[in-house]
């Protein structure tokens, strides 16, 4: 049986704040957050909050956004960068023997801890 998300993905933050009470929040959208005397009553007020979110979404016709982690995504993306960083970075790929996108592939998957 699959247990139903009642934040559809998104990244949950908890903690404790400086003046006594648990605050959660959206990692990806820090301003959709809940307090609450308990981590527990903080999440189920950060769920209703949402569903709140989720209302007005709807109410304007407008698209409820996705976390990150239910997208699809092609695997290409376009990023400008220094011509000298580019360069050096061309030369490293060339010593190493494997392809400019393949390099900047390694060094983004060590990065993030995932693999290329």
């Amino acid at each position: 049986m699959v247990k139903h998300d009642p934040f559809d993905n998104w990244t949950v933050n908890v903690f404790l704040d400086d003046d006594g009470e648990y605050l959660a929040h959206f990692v990806e959208m820090p301003n959709i957050s809940a307090f609450g005397d308990s981590p527990e009553e903080a999440l189920s007020e950060l769920a209703v909050a949402w569903e709140g979110v989720k209302e007005s979404f709807r109410k304007h016709n407008e698209a409820i956004p996705l976390a990150p982690a239910r997208k699809g995504y092609s695997g290409r993306f376009n990023v400008r960068i220094d011509r000298r960083l580019h360069r050096a970075l061309a030369i490293e790929a060339a010593r190493a023997g494997i392809s400019l996108n393949a390099l900047i592939a390694q060094k983004l998957a060590r990065t993030t801890k995932t693999q290329a």
